[in-house]
C-alpha cells in the first residue's frame, strides 16, 4: 500500500433492535449510525472529506436506493460531501472500505467515513429470504430448494463430505460457540437467546432440518443493523491521537487486505476446484494476498479472526483456507479448541453473525470495527488477551465475492 491507512473508531448500532418496530427505516439507521461514529472517534462532521456506504438489498427490502445521498439528508451537516453506495452481497461494506483505502492512498483525501446499513426486519422472514436470492444467479443455480442459501451452503457441506468426509458434530460446535461468544456482545442480536440442551445437536425437534446440510442453528441470523469506521491517513491519525493525548501506536492500522471475485453460480465453483487442495481456490488466494500486504507469513502471526459464518458451513469453510488446518480438516480446529475463547486463534468473538447477527451490508464494517477495537484493547468483555493483529474474512453470496484486511495496532 502506498501509504498507511488507519481506523480511527466507529460504531454499531443495537442488532436486537428492529426499526420498523419504532416507526423507523433505513434512513434512521443511516442517521444513527453515522453520528454514532463521528461521536465515537471524536470528529466533527467538517472533518469528513467522503462517505462510502455498503449496502446490498435496500432497492428490494423497502424501494430505497442512492444511498450515497442518504447520508447527507439525514446528517445535514455532510451536505456536500462526495459519497457513493457499494453493492456485493454480504461483503458490500468490506468493498466501501476498499475505496475509501484507495482514496486515502492515493493522497485524495485523508478522513473518510465507511458505513455499512441494512434493514430486513420490515417484511416477512419469507419476503426477506426471497430477496435475498439476489445475490445468487436467478433460475441458473440448478439447486432443488425452497430457500436458496441454506440450501446452497447445504451443498457445500455435502461437497467437504464427499472430497474429505465432514461430522456434522463440528457444524453444531461453531454454533454453540458463536452463540455463547454472542452472549459477552452487549450489541448482540442473540444475547438473551435460550437453548435447551439438545439444540446444538442433530435432533430434528430442537434443530430442525431447513434444508439438506443445513439445520436451524447453523444459519446466521439475518437482522436490522448499521456499522462505521473512519479511515484517516497516517498524518490525520497521528494529529488525531496528539489532540488526545496519545501516540499512533495506540490507533488501529489496516496492515493488509485482500480481494478476490469468483463467478456467482455456487456448482460452477465447486465444479472447478475438483482436484486441487482447497475448495475455493480464489479464496485462500484472497487471504494470501492479505498476508502478503500485511508483511505476515501466515496465519501464525495472527491472533484472532472475525469471520463470515452466515453459516456454519461458511465458517468451516473459512477455517481450513485460513490454515487453522490442512485443506479439508476444518474438524480439528474445532476440536483441539483453537477457535474457542482462550484457544490459540479465537474466532468470532463477538458471535459472529450467527450471534451478533447479519445486517448484510453492514457486516463487513462492523468486523473491521471489532477488529480495530481487539487490537487497541477496546472491545471489552470480547477480549482477547493481548491481540496485537487481527484478520477479517467478508463473504458475499455463495463465496463469490471475498474480502479480507489485517488490522493491527499502531
Amino acid at each position: 500500500m502506498s501509504q498507511a491507512v488507519y481506523i480511527l473508531g466507529g460504531y454499531q448500532t443495537d442488532f436486537a433492535k428492529v426499526w420498523s418496530r419504532h416507526g423507523q427505516d433505513i434512513a434512521d439507521i443511516v442517521r444513527e449510525t453515522t453520528l454514532g461514529t463521528l461521536q465515537a472517534c471524536d470528529l466533527d462532521a467538517s472533518a469528513i472529506q467522503s462517505i462510502h456506504v455498503g449496502n446490498a438489498f435496500a432497492e428490494l427490502q423497502r424501494q430505497q436506493a442512492h444511498l450515497g445521498a442518504m447520508v447527507a439528508q439525514v446528517v445535514p451537516e455532510l451536505w456536500g460531501v462526495p459519497a457513493m453506495r457499494h453493492e456485493g452481497a454480504c461483503a458490500s461494506s468490506s468493498l466501501a472500505a476498499l475505496a475509501a483505502m484507495a482514496e486515502i492512498e492515493a493522497g485524495r483525501y485523508d478522513c473518510v467515513l465507511v458505513l455499512g446499513v441494512e434493514e430486513f426486519k420490515n417484511t416477512s422472514g419469507h419476503e426477506a429470504s426471497k430477496n435475498q436470492n439476489a445475490a445468487a444467479w436467478q433460475g441458473r443455480e440448478d439447486i432443488d430448494c425452497t430457500f436458496m442459501w441454506p440450501a446452497a451452503f447445504g451443498r457445500v457441506a455435502q461437497e467437504y463430505e464427499e472430497r474429505y468426509g465432514l461430522d456434522r458434530r463440528y457444524l453444531n460446535r461453531i454454533a454453540e460457540i458463536n452463540y455463547a461468544n454472542a452472549r459477552l456482545n452487549p450489541l448482540a442480536q442473540t444475547r438473551s437467546w435460550q437453548f435447551g440442551p439438545d439444540s446444538f445437536t442433530d435432533n430434528d425437534e430442537t434443530n430442525p432440518l431447513i434444508e439438506p446440510g443445513t439445520r436451524r442453528q447453523d444459519c446466521g441470523q439475518v437482522t436490522d443493523g448499521g456499522a462505521g469506521v473512519v479511515l484517516v491517513s497516517a498524518r490525520f491519525a497521528e494529529e488525531h491521537a496528539r489532540r488526545q493525548g496519545k501516540t499512533l501506536a495506540q490507533v488501529a492500522r489496516i496492515a493488509g487486505w485482500g480481494h478476490r471475485t469468483a463467478g456467482i453460480r455456487l456448482l460452477d465453483k465447486l465444479e472447478r476446484s475438483r482436484g486441487q487442495a482447497y475448495m475455493f481456490p480464489h479464496l485462500r488466494q484472497t487471504i494470501e494476498d492479505t498476508w502478503r500486504r500485511a508483511g505476515i507469513s501466515g496465519i501464525e502471526a495472527i491472533d484472532g479472526v472475525e469471520t463470515h459464518d452466515c453459516f456454519t458451513t461458511t465458517e468451516y469453510v473459512a477455517l481450513d483456507h485460513l490454515g487453522l488446518s490442512a485443506p479439508g480438516q476444518s474438524w480439528q480446529a474445532v476440536e483441539q479448541g483453537t477457535i474457542a475463547p482462550g484457544g490459540r486463534c479465537p474466532v468470532n468473538m463477538s458471535g459472529g453473525l450467527i450471534g451478533c447477527g447479519h445486517p448484510v451490508g453492514a457486516t463487513g464494517a462492523r468486523m473491521l470495527l471489532d477488529a480495530s477495537r481487539q487490537v487497541t484493547g477496546q472491545a471489552g468483555p470480547m477480549q482477547i488477551e493481548g491481540a496485537r493483529r487481527v484478520q477479517t474474512l467478508n463473504i458475499g453470496g455463495s463465496l463469490a465475492t471475498v474480502a479480507s484486511f489485517v488490522v493491527e495496532a499502531g
